[in-house]
């Protein structure tokens, strides 16, 4: 009998540390002894740097556009502890669907059963969730991904593009649609942003799953072209994304989210807008009054 693959999708805004949280999930999971694939869904192909010293890989798109026909193996690259390394890519620049990639990825790995002949306890794909539409919906709209989890900080623009993806979720779950595993909180340094995804959550009926701060050792393991889990496997910010992989294997009931209209997003901001700035006030009036 087979094990069963689970395939969970990480989405999260351009530039928000998905594909750094991504990375660092699956070279979690592959310490743990799991067999891992991770399959970049960004247009630029950048999802797996880290896993392979900070070189790209051939894509999904680029290969069948060399080649008539194209067998998984020949865009299936090694990375980390064994990790499968694979590239969906993306069109030519200015033509055609950027979620195209994902895909016509999808189906040829579909097809060719490569997922189950390779044995993979995980799967895990690295979603640009700035918009869900087209092929970068494909994974929630089709089922594909079992649970979907997002990256999101506290900043209004990382939680516009959650609540986004929220609403796909929220969309497609009568039709067999992936169901939300919760939010993964990014950059969470000062009290404050902690509150503001808190409350994003409470509002949206959903959880946060890990809480990871901002660290120079991410930045610092990057510029090496590593994760940090390869890189610093004894720093605590190893610590905390080995934690978030055993959350994430651990888990097994995901949900459908509450998204906010755009006018309750709007208010919900504004208010939390008006709370910072009563606090950055009150820090100003407590210093002068203590002659600082």
């Amino acid at each position: 009998m087979r094990k069963k693959i689970k395939q969970i999708a990480i989405y999260g805004k351009g530039g928000i540390g998905k594909s750094t949280t991504t990375s660092n999930l699956s070279a979690a999971l592959s310490v743990m002894g799991f067999r891992v694939m991770q399959f970049g869904c960004d247009p630029k192909s950048d999802s797996t740097n880290t896993l392979r010293n900070g070189t790209y890989i051939p894509t999904v798109l680029d290969t069948l556009r060399e080649k008539s026909a194209v067998k998984t193996q020949d865009v299936i690259f090694t990375g980390f502890n064994g990790i499968y390394c694979v590239e969906a890519g993306g069109p030519s620049p200015g033509v055609g669907c950027a979620g195209r990639g994902i895909i016509t990825a999808v189906e040829l790995f579909k097809q060719q059963r490569t997922f189950e002949e390779l044995e993979l306890d995980y799967v895990i794909y690295d979603v640009l969730g700035d918009v869900v539409c087209g092929g970068f919906a494909m994974p929630i709209r089709e089922g594909i991904a079992e649970h979907v989890f997002t990256v999101s900080s506290a900043d209004f623009m990382s939680i516009y593009a959650s609540n986004n993806l929220f609403k796909g979720i929220k969309k497609y779950s009568n039709a067999g649609g992936a169901l939300l595993g919760g939010i993964i909180a990014n950059s969470i340094n000062a009290g404050y942003s902690k509150d503001i995804v808190d409350d994003f959550a409470l509002k949206t009926k959903t959880s946060i799953i890990e809480y990871i701060p901002r660290s120079i050792t991410v930045t610092q393991s990057e510029l090496r072209g590593k994760t940090t889990i390869e890189s610093s496997p004894d720093s605590n910010q190893a610590k905390v994304y080995m934690k978030l992989a055993e959350k994430i294997a651990a888990h097994e009931s995901s949900q459908i989210p509450s998204p906010l209209d755009i006018r309750d997003l709007q208010t919900w901001a504004s208010s939390w807008s008006d709370q910072l700035l009563a606090l950055e006030t009150g820090i100003i009036v407590g210093g002068a009054a203590a002659g600082i």
